[in-house]
């Protein structure tokens, strides 16, 4: 049920690309205390996006999950900086975070909802 999206304007090799999800999905779960069984990761690399007027490398990402308590908000904003900054050298002041908690009944899986 948590999903991480990962929108950067900058260029990956496939073996970064992968370790990001990996890496992502890993700390999501752990952070979140969910089950990785249930974290989906997407990441969209090089797309064309400008932040303060510039196109240095940024990020946007979106966290979203069912029972995000936005007391955990900092700590996983800090958390998803240091792995953005650490894996793709984008520093915390061009990422924006978007967190959101969704109710059990607007989140489907396996042909049901939550």
């Amino acid at each position: 049920m948590p999903y991480l999206k990962i929108s950067t304007n900058q260029p990956m090799g496939q073996a970064k690309r992968e370790n990001l999800l990996q890496q992502a999905s890993s700390q999501v779960a752990e952070r979140l205390g969910k089950s990785e069984k249930y974290v989906m990761v997407e990441l969209s690399f090089n797309p064309a996006m400008t932040f303060a007027g510039t196109t240095r490398p940024c990020a946007y990402v979106e966290m979203k999950s069912i029972g995000l308590v936005d007391t955990r908000t900092t700590e996983l904003s800090a958390a998803i900086c240091k792995l953005l900054q650490t894996e793709m050298d984008i520093s915390p002041e061009r990422t924006y975070i978007e967190f959101m908690d969704v109710p059990r009944k607007l989140w489907g899986w396996n042909s049901r909802t939550f």
